[in-house]
């Protein structure tokens, strides 16, 4: 069983709650991801839209993951020991830990870490947009 957080879906800016993920924020996310990767916001992909929701959303990359594992059929699953009957493993220790053992607060410090790395990336970005169009 997932723990989800009370928060999921629920993002800060700057440290001021600004509420659930909208498709505005969506789209700006999107056309974020797009410039950092040097396409510029006309060129947003399909692929920037679904990694812009997972990051405003929280979900990770192991849960995508997951759910393409679980829509393929058991033959075609990979089975690491076979004939092994496997375990489960135990679940986090508390309410307040995710499914890696980290607590709510480490939880916060990670998002706030992962938006600052973004707003880093995109300040780059766009004073290199900037410096491309002053050149001759």
């Amino acid at each position: 069983m997932k723990n989800n957080p009370v928060n999921k879906g629920v993002i800060s800016e700057k440290l001021a709650g600004i509420g659930p993920v909208s498709r505005a924020m969506l789209h700006q996310r999107a056309a974020e991801l797009a410039l950092i990767a040097g396409r510029g916001s006309p060129a947003v992909l399909q692929s920037d839209y679904e990694q812009a929701k997972r990051e405003l959303t929280g979900e990770s990359d192991t849960d995508r993951q997951d759910a393409v594992l679980d829509a393929l059929p058991e033959s075609k699953r990979w089975d690491p020991v076979p004939g092994s009957a496997g375990s489960e493993t135990p679940g986090a220790q508390s309410e307040d830990m995710d499914d890696e053992g980290r607590s709510e607060g480490e939880q916060i410090v990670l998002q706030g870490v992962e938006e600052a790395n973004h707003d880093l990336m995109l300040q780059a970005a766009r004073a290199a947009a900037k410096s491309d169009r002053q050149k001759p």
